[in-house]
């Protein structure tokens, strides 16, 4: 797993949410797969376990992962069943943008009038 944090992407807190985020409705990170503890992920990023401790509890709170007391935090599988339909339907709207002759920013604007 490849969290890297940049100054201007926001705060730490925000940037690790968002790429576990979208490690996870990629599928990239699989139903029941562990992630690191607070502390090592922390660790790994040069943060505060706090800013992790603050990403997860919203990862959760988005019901993407699913933490226990002794089993850690783990990708939650309803999150993963609905992240396979996306990166379906992802799939298939990329696929028939490339087949139009469409960017990608033309594709986000499709899904973006869509949504």
């Amino acid at each position: 797993m490849i969290i890297a944090l940049t100054p201007t992407g926001g705060t730490p807190a925000e940037q690790v949410h968002s790429q576990l985020r979208g490690l996870i409705t990629t599928g990239r990170l699989a139903a029941d797969e562990r992630l690191p503890s607070v502390r090592q992920l922390a660790s790994d990023l040069g943060i505060a376990p706090g800013t992790v401790a603050k990403a997860y509890r919203q990862l959760e709170e988005d019901g993407l992962v699913v933490s226990r007391t002794g089993a850690g935090t783990r990708v939650s599988r309803a999150a993963t069943a609905v992240s396979q339909e996306v990166a379906d339907a992802a799939r298939a709207l990329a696929d028939a943008a490339s087949r139009n002759g469409l960017t990608v920013a033309d594709a986000e604007r499709v899904l973006r009038a869509m949504w």
